[in-house]
């Protein structure tokens, strides 16, 4: 293995250690005579996001979804230097990062993802909490076990954002809280999950409905401050429409932010700041990057008629990429032609409380504790490594099989 600083020029590099970075260094260590492989990540470990909510209800523990990247990686072929890249020069083939080291590469992959938009509403940065990380969920913890144990009349929680993120937090927030205080959901647009499938939809107001959880379509939110948000209706006079809602806290899931490292030549991005890249995902011109995740915006075919669709911002387009963008890593370095990833619509899986869930895949629909325990077992073999996989099984198993002695927590 090279050192961590010193990628040889018939290396690869992987900035992000995502579901994209990751599952891609992985994949192409499990190839025959892989190259040199370095991620480059900031944080110290992977978060398996899908399972952010359980981790918020206390149904799974934190080693459970966010194994380290050092336990992750050992043995695997991936070196790891935690620092972040911050500039990226394609003419020369060279990165810089934020700990000042300047590195060569011979393949770059781009899986930075995305991170929260405020869109600049007032207040939002500082008064609205987010839900992306474990800071996230030890604040909105915190918040929650003040709310319960200082009940107050009329007290609620405010989440912004009708799509998933949105839906599957309110409903758990709505039976951490068992009443203590209200839970409503704020959407801009006329419908909750617009992108969703009508099975998902259907489950998921229902859901909502049965915890009392109100929900307000066609608002927007104007402002944030310490005790709520002021609402406006989308294309009307923010002044005339505007409603004062009070709150207890705010949590914000509308919208995405695209802040990728610095690329010179600067490349071509979509409006909203993803990376244009050909179906193969290779960022146009000969500078050796290609992208992946959240951050890329491909072009045709993506396995949908229409040239001009965006893929989901969602870990089964990771998922489906990774083994894709290994083998095409792999044909580069050899010269050779490079296959287009073609995006396949596999189904949807939602959290809507605690041991319920719902799921479309296949013709399959189905929803509550079945489907739940379904989507735990989807997401359990899509864990990153043989390892995860295994120790996660066994503190699930032994959960379900409470009288059976509870296996410690692994190291890491």
């Amino acid at each position: 293995m090279p050192r961590a600083d010193q990628p040889g020029s018939g290396s690869v590099v992987i900035a992000g250690g995502g579901f994209a970075g990751l599952y891609t260094a992985l994949a192409l260590a499990g190839r025959p005579s892989p190259p040199p492989i370095l991620l480059i990540e900031p944080g110290e470990r992977f978060l398996f996001l899908p399972l952010l909510y359980e981790l918020l209800s206390g149904e799974l523990h934190p080693w459970e979804i966010a194994p380290r990247y050092d336990a992750l990686l050992a043995g695997r072929g991936v070196a790891w230097l935690q620092d972040r890249v911050e500039r990226i020069d394609t003419s020369s083939r060279t990165l810089l990062t934020r700990r000042g080291r300047t590195l060569p590469y011979g393949r770059l992959v781009l899986a930075t993802g995305a991170g929260e938009n405020r869109f600049g509403i007032p207040g939002a940065d500082s008064h609205a909490l987010g839900f992306r990380s474990l800071a996230d969920v030890d604040r909105l913890r915190q918040l929650v076990e003040r709310l319960k144990r200082e009940p107050r009349p009329l007290q609620r929680l405010v989440v912004v954002g009708g799509g998933p993120t949105g839906v599957e937090l309110a409903c758990k927030l709505a039976d951490l809280l068992t009443g203590a205080a209200g839970v409503e959901v704020i959407e801009q647009g006329p419908t909750l999950l617009p992108d969703g499938k009508a099975f998902s939809r259907d489950q998921a107001q229902r859901a909502l409905q049965r915890r009392d959880v109100r929900v307000r379509t066609g608002t927007r939110v104007l402002a944030v401050d310490t005790d709520g948000v002021k609402l406006g209706r989308p294309g009307s006079s923010a002044e005339a429409a505007m409603e004062r809602l009070g709150a207890a806290g705010v949590i914000w899931t509308a919208g995405l932010a695209f802040h990728p490292p610095t690329i010179l030549p600067e490349p071509a991005r979509d409006p909203v700041g993803r990376l244009l890249c050909d179906a193969t995902l290779a960022l146009p011109g000969d500078g050796g990057v290609f992208v992946a995740g959240d951050l890329a915006r491909p072009s045709a075919p993506t396995g949908s008629d229409d040239p001009a669709a965006v893929l989901p911002a969602n870990a089964q387009v990771a998922f489906q990429q990774a083994p894709l963008l290994a083998d095409n890593l792999l044909r580069s370095l050899a010269g050779e032609p490079l296959a287009p990833f073609r995006w396949q619509d596999l189904g949807e899986m939602m959290s809507l409380g605690r041991g319920d869930a719902c799921l479309t895949a296949g013709g399959l629909t189905l929803a509550g504790p079945l489907a739940f325990r379904l989507r735990r077992l989807a997401y359990l073999a899509r864990m990153p490594g043989l390892n995860q996989q295994l120790r996660a099984a066994a503190g699930w198993l032994a959960e379900a099989w409470p009288s059976a002695s509870t296996p410690p927590p692994p190291h890491g």
